[in-house]
């Protein structure tokens, strides 16, 4: 990946969490969400932003209503990057945040003795 993709990936990843942080005012996007990457294709026209948020059951809630403003971020991003062109932005939801969780209650629940000293050990 060309260095002036990744500025422009981390450019609009700044931009996007601070759109929603500090200028939505939609109640059904809590200011728990993140976007834990970017990546713009190499002409700039289209973007996809990857969601995460706390509360997993609101995920896909919140990435619908995301999308559904996309016309009010992607003016607002235009405000705020240097870009000839601002790339429509998909927002989909991040899998590797639920499976981090999954694989933790996952663990959460094995039986796992504590681990005994060897008799070795104490000679």
């Amino acid at each position: 990946m060309s260095n002036r993709i990744e500025r422009a990936n981390s450019e609009i990843q700044r931009c996007l969490i601070e759109i929603i942080k500090n200028k939505m005012n939609d109640p059904r996007v809590d200011k728990v969400v993140s976007i834990t990457e970017v990546s713009v294709t190499p002409d700039f026209k289209f973007c996809k932003a990857k969601v995460s948020v706390l509360d997993l059951n609101d995920v896909e809630k919140v990435t619908k209503v995301l999308q559904s403003s996309e016309g009010f971020i992607k003016r607002e991003l235009a405000k705020m990057v240097d870009m000839p062109q601002v790339p429509k932005i998909n927002f989909v939801v991040d899998k590797s945040a639920i499976s981090a969780l999954r694989v933790e209650e996952i663990l959460k629940t094995l039986n796992i003795p504590a681990a005994e000293e060897d008799d070795d050990d104490n000679k």
